[in-house]
């Protein structure tokens, strides 16, 4: 009876596992931005879930067995290294989940993983963390010609913020390239910021970069 007892507690806790990090990897797929949607990793949130809970119950309260174990994962390495922190947030999630059912503790294993997985798309739903926008500008200005203070009224009418971050010599030393990080206040007037910093930099070049805005 007791053997029947365990099989049973140990299926349910298997099942409610993978139940759970399925909803984690669901959500995993719904958030991610950007093209970095791996389904192979996808299945890896749920396997190691899933893994965590059956090793849970293996262990049971063999305190030796457990630091072991820490021991053993800790010298694990991913084959390939993981570019978003939010990838091995997410393991750790699902593997929580995983020992929560296999301890036993189903009620907090399914509060646990609903109010995560909620706080996770309710910050992908709204943007949470994002830095707006920024663009590199950069502008070529004689070596005769003073940049200081030359397009200060320019930037103050076009951008939200604008800094300094590089000065250099072009042309043979003919030149200086200026190098601004950026925020436009309207991206549809860029083309007549252009046009106004080309009339006071003798036409020489002028380049906006559209950079990639932080928080993707």
């Amino acid at each position: 009876m007791s053997t029947g007892i365990a099989l049973a507690k140990a299926l349910i806790a298997l099942a409610l596992s993978f139940v759970l990090c399925t909803l984690i990897s669901v959500v995993y797929r719904m958030t991610n931005q950007g093209g970095r949607y791996s389904q192979s990793f996808a299945h890896t949130i749920v396997i190691m879930g899933v893994v965590a809970s059956l090793v849970m119950m293996v262990i049971g309260n063999n305190v030796a067995v457990a630091f072991g174990l820490v021991g053993a994962f800790s010298i694990i390495r991913f084959r390939t290294a993981m570019g978003d922190p939010r990838d091995l947030a997410t393991i750790f999630f699902s593997m929580a989940v995983g020992i929560a059912c296999g301890l036993g503790y189903y009620l907090v294993a399914v509060l646990f993983a609903l109010s995560v997985s909620l706080i996770v798309y309710l910050m992908a739903r709204f943007d949470f963390g994002r830095m707006p926008a920024r663009q590199t500008l950069r502008i070529v200005v004689p070596e005769t010609v003073s940049h200081e203070g030359l397009f200060e009224d320019i930037f103050r009418k076009y951008f939200k913020q604008c800094d300094l971050t590089g000065v250099e010599t072009v042309n043979m030393g003919t030149a200086f390239q200026l190098e601004y990080s950026v925020q436009l206040r309207d991206m549809s007037e860029a083309k007549t910021m252009l046009d106004e910093i080309r009339e006071r930099n003798g036409n020489l070049k002028v380049a906006l970069l559209m950079t990639p805005d932080s928080g993707g």
